[in-house]
């Protein structure tokens, strides 16, 4: 363990503010709660935004105002100025995960000097198109490879990776199927 100071950062953490988090929502649940929420608007063609406003997170609402801006590239019939729905779902998994990996290390007391994560999936655009019903319009499957270095044992580095993929919100969204409701609203 590198912990030696009262408020230590490792791997950008601070260890001693996690810890608190960690305490504060043990000893009530309800502190732990969070609430997430995205309002996407349609800019014409294949271009969207979409506003993040805040977050619920344990009984308070925090503003956080956001604006992600999604395109697709001219071979999809978009204007190619910004990444696709795709890659940020994949962004999202890998941020998320990076986001473990740093945190979850820091506790550990290792110290990460590399942490980058490969994230590769086909989609066969027969479905998405509707071409052929018999195929499906997302990824069959999803390759992901970590590479991670510190001054961790080999051992160390596997838990470290086997805690990740059991706690990660978005490796749990994404490997899980979530139950989706979905309203339709016409305006006139």
């Amino acid at each position: 363990m590198h912990e030696t100071l009262e408020h230590t950062t490792v791997n950008g953490i601070d260890v001693a503010a996690l810890r608190g988090c960690i305490v504060d929502i043990q000893s009530d649940s309800a502190r732990g709660q969070t609430s997430w929420a995205v309002t996407s608007t349609w800019k014409g063609g294949t271009r969207s935004d979409h506003a993040v406003r805040g977050f619920g997170f344990g009984g308070r609402y925090i503003e956080r105002p956001f604006t992600i801006s999604v395109d697709e590239p001219h071979e999809l019939c978009g204007t190619n100025e910004f990444a696709n729905p795709q890659e940020y779902l994949m962004s999202a998994l890998n941020a998320c995960m990076m986001v473990g990996y740093s945190a979850v290390a820091a506790l550990m007391g290792i110290t990460l000097t590399k942490l980058e994560i490969d994230l590769r999936g086909d989609i066969d655009l027969r479905g998405f198109l509707g071409i052929d019903a018999k195929v499906k319009p997302g990824y069959g499957n999803l390759q992901q490879t970590v590479r991670i270095a510190g001054d961790a044992t080999e051992e160390q580095f596997r838990q470290l990776h086997e805690i990740i993929k059991a706690t990660s919100p978005n490796f749990f969204n994404i490997t899980t199927a979530i139950p989706t409701g979905s309203r339709l609203v016409i305006e006139r």
